[in-house]
């Protein structure tokens, strides 16, 4: 007789036990177990419970391999979904075995899973083995498939054998999206088909509630959601933000108006990856020197600041020639601006020069600093209008929602938990797709905020990721490429730069050290066909074919494969971090971030008042309506876990554990480093603090 002591996990969140019954069956190198019932008396698998059972075999089996769980119905309670961790079996001979699970069992049937150990195809020799990996994809590719949202952006995840339930699950927290007497429906039915393994849990889900309803009723007690009128004064806009307000918000709010203010943005704002070194004036934007020689400063020129690369552009074509829509009955504005921006001998980045089209004429006047004070602010807003679409459309929604995403369900797809670059990826993917599903109700769907607070309604929203994603380039997805491509390599003051080169450093040598321990050479990468089809889709599905891209279709080195998979998780990570957790403390005050601008873009000089300054500004509505899901969509829920910490146990081999503990170590130093500089500046950068990055996109 050989003893094997079973120990079973249950997750710790809220009604991840069952009362179902769960049988076990241990398979090894040289035979298995019996069908075993795990049942003690009393009750089994509750929430957060650490069970341990004896299991009795005729023999020894082996080398364990995979354990087979088994839900079935227990007596007259109805079936209920169980959350695994993992299993653990010690074998007679003292061998711990790992058994990672860390998903859901919705249902009655069987789950197998492999022991922890991380495996290439190639590495597999057993046939059973080879089977279980093939047929672990072979159902995830039927359960999870492709879906078109929107043509010429990623595509997305549909689960077509999908079917709504009759009843409510009583287990799993419910919520229609509906907010009392508010005009916006966050349709969380259209994340219904989400199984349970990319759903929010119930902490994250009550969280996420409990943040969004009672702004939004505020706001509808004060009556503030119905009125299409134009604020009176400036100052009313900062009473309606609820809630104690941040050091950033409270000096966001102080000095909007402020050059100085407006140029830091493009270092450290929400939008940090825009600007550009400026060596020509393009002839589209006709800044003579006569117009700014006054504000660079003594004994130089603009032809001297722009061989000495101190001159900068920030240029929005991409949003030219979009159309506009009605918002609350009245006709909305659109322009595609340029803003050109001197560096000067005092350490600010300020704006000399902005134009609001990309089509130079006697009705487009170029706008300086000496220009009247409503007009200069007014031609500034209007690039801080560009800003939003840039940012929310293309930095944020498109560069890392919707790029993760596709990430995420290609490795679903192709690669199986066993593999290792799936234990790699995994923590980086948590509630991804689950918040895209929201995302897609409250942005991109008919009467949600594309339709309801933006100039450029849906199709525009749209039509400006479709353009966007038709030129992201793989090179420049490399960081330290981007900023050598930029020109902004060593500008002073851009404590983005210095603060996510630091994470991607760290990161990178993580990926180096894992790589390099599970793929000894180049043959193994170029002969791993699951990792190859994972790039593969990847290509197909989220860049949509497009070569020019220069996304690859097959990775053949070492080196290759370490650089694209810092890519996916710094996108999944970092990148998401830089462009979303400082958006409320930088759109709060809505004149530094509008959505919709009211009137055209000034085509006079000497016209503009503080009066048509707020005319021009969204409305009332308008602007609680974004705030509402700005607020909502920056705050994060419970539940999170920061860059480096992985509590579920995916690695069991000595040398990656020791690798996830120096990538812990190397953050907590550069957390330290970002503290001790923010000290010292008057505006602290810190979005890009490992302890404030989330290891996924999952708000």
């Amino acid at each position: 007789m050989a003893t094997y002591k079973v120990r079973v996990a249950t997750g710790t969140d809220f009604l991840s036990g069952t009362m179902d019954s769960i049988s076990l069956i241990i398979v090894g190198t040289q035979g298995e177990s019996h069908k075993q019932l795990l049942n003690h008396f009393g009750r089994d698998f509750a929430t957060g419970a650490v069970d341990d059972y004896t299991v009795q075999c005729q023999q020894d089996l082996g080398d364990l391999i995979i354990v087979r769980l088994y839900k079935e119905r227990y007596s007259f309670f109805p079936k209920n979904p169980w959350y695994c961790n993992y299993v653990q079996v010690c074998a007679p001979n003292g061998r711990i075995y790992h058994f990672p699970a860390y998903q859901w069992i919705d249902g009655y049937g069987t789950l197998a899973l492999r022991e922890a150990t991380g495996k290439i195809a190639a590495d597999d020799t057993l046939p059973i083995l080879l089977e279980h990996r093939k047929e672990e994809l072979r159902a995830k590719q039927d359960f999870y498939h492709w879906r078109v949202f929107v043509p010429g952006l990623p595509n997305y995840v549909h689960i077509p054998s999908y079917r709504p339930p009759a009843r409510r699950n009583p287990n799993r927290p419910e919520w229609n999206g509906y907010i009392p007497g508010f005009p916006i429906l966050i349709n969380f039915k259209a994340t219904k088909f989400l199984d349970l393994n990319l759903r929010y849990s119930f902490t994250k889900t009550a969280s996420f509630f409990f943040r969004l309803s009672p702004m939004a009723l505020g706001f509808k007690l004060r009556g503030l959601v119905d009125s299409k009128r134009s604020w009176k004064r400036l100052k009313d806009i900062k009473k309606i933000f609820p809630g104690n307000k941040s050091v950033v918000f409270e000096y966001v709010a102080e000095h909007w108006a402020e050059d100085s203010f407006f140029g830091y943005q493009y270092l450290n704002g929400i939008n940090p990856g825009l600007l550009c070194r400026c060596t020509r004036i393009p002839d589209k934007f006709p800044v003579t020197d006569d117009m700014v020689a006054p504000f660079l400063g003594e004994g130089t020129c603009l032809q001297a600041e722009l061989e000495k690369g101190n001159i900068y552009l920030a240029d929005y074509r991409i949003l030219e020639g979009i159309p506009a829509i009605e918002l609350n009955g009245q006709k909305q504005y659109h322009c595609a601006p340029l803003c050109l921006l001197h560096f000067g001998r005092e350490g600010n980045l300020l704006p000399i020069a902005i134009q609001l089209s990309q089509t130079p004429g006697p009705d487009c006047p170029i706008f300086l600093p000496s220009d009247s004070e409503w007009d200069w602010l007014l031609a500034k807003t209007w690039v801080r209008y560009a800003e939003f679409y840039c940012h929310e459309g293309i930095s944020h929604l498109l560069e890392t929602h919707l790029i993760a995403e596709a990430f995420c369900l290609a490795m679903l797809r192709q690669l199986p938990m066993c593999h290792p670059l799936y234990k790699l990826l995994i923590p980086h993917t948590r509630y991804t797709i689950q918040i895209n599903s929201i995302g897609r109700a409250v942005l991109l769907n008919e009467g949600g905020l594309s339709a309801r607070s933006m100039s450029l309604g849906l199709a525009g929203f749209a039509e400006a990721m479709v353009r966007a994603l038709s030129e992201i380039n793989y090179d420049n997805l490399y960081l330290p490429n981007d900023f050598v491509r930029r020109g902004v390599q060593d500008l002073p003051g851009y404590y983005y730069r210095e603060d996510s080169l630091a994470v991607w450093d760290a990161l990178e040598r993580y990926v180096t050290e894992i790589i390099t321990y599970y793929y000894p050479c180049d043959a193994a990468v170029e002969g791993d066909l699951e990792l190859q089809s994972w790039v593969q889709e990847i290509f197909k599905e989220c860049l949509l074919g497009r070569e020019s891209s220069g996304f690859p279709t097959c990775l053949r080195t070492v080196p290759e494969l370490i650089r694209y998979v810092t890519i996916v998780i710094y996108t999944c990570s970092a990148k998401h971090a830089a462009v979303n957790t400082g958006q409320l403390e930088f759109t709060a005050w809505m004149p530094n971030f509008p959505s919709s601008m009211r009137n055209p873009p000034i085509q006079a000089k000497g016209l503009t008042t503080l009066e048509t300054f707020l005319d021009t500004l969204p409305d009332i509505k308008t602007t609680c309506i974004t705030l509402l899901v700005l607020w909502t969509l920056s705050r994060e829920p419970d539940d999170k876990r920061p860059l480096g910490h992985f509590p579920d146990i995916h690695f069991v081999e000595e040398a990656p554990r020791r690798s996830i503990e120096t990538l812990r170590q190397r953050l907590a130093q550069i957390s330290h480093n970002i503290r001790q500089r923010n000290k010292c500046l008057p505006i602290p950068y810190y979005y890009l603090d490992p302890v404030l990055i989330e290891n996924s996109i999952s708000i």
